[in-house]
């Protein structure tokens, strides 16, 4: 296997063991709880990922990758955690405008992830040296997106969930 498909393939492996984790036991504790409380603690994998900001940090990662892979996968997930955590403080403080600012974040923070995907593939960004971010991708990013799609199934089952 060369880089890349090991990269795809811990990329893979990780979305599916959390989804799985997902699917069998975070999901099955959620219901039990208050939809703000569910939304809190699903937003709060979001909140870390202030940690993009080292990619802008000389000598962290190969400095043959380009800067606008770096500063849009930097500046794109501290808004994500800015957004994230400021929604927490929403939902705790039961503003008016907590769950719109909740569809916002996590709308934000999923298309940014996605961007990432879609310019780690076009910058073939897994040839580079990565050092320690290769986790952050390989592991992190998967339980990032697995994060956002259980956050958009709260937000649809409002309706039917405990308030």
């Amino acid at each position: 296997m060369d880089v890349t498909q090991i990269f795809v393939m811990q990329l893979v492996s990780s979305i599916l063991v959390f989804g799985l984790v997902a699917a069998w036991y975070v999901w099955p504790h959620l219901t039990k709880l208050s939809y703000s409380s569910a939304l809190v603690l699903l937003l709060f994998v979001h909140v870390p990922r202030y940690v993009g900001m080292t990619l802008l940090v000389p000598g962290i990662v190969d400095p043959n990758l380009p800067m606008d892979f770096l500063s849009s996968a930097a500046y794109g997930d501290l808004l994500a955690a800015t957004l994230a955590l400021v929604s927490i403080f929403a939902l705790r403080g039961k503003w008016g405008f907590a769950v719109p600012l909740v569809w916002v974040a996590n709308t934000w923070g999923f298309v940014d992830a996605l961007n990432g995907g879609r310019a780690l593939v076009r910058f073939n960004v897994p040839s580079f040296n990565l050092d320690t971010f290769w986790y952050l991708f390989t592991f992190y990013g998967p339980l990032v997106i697995v994060s956002h799609l259980m956050i958009f199934w709260v937000l649809i089952k409002s309706k039917s969930w405990n308030k």
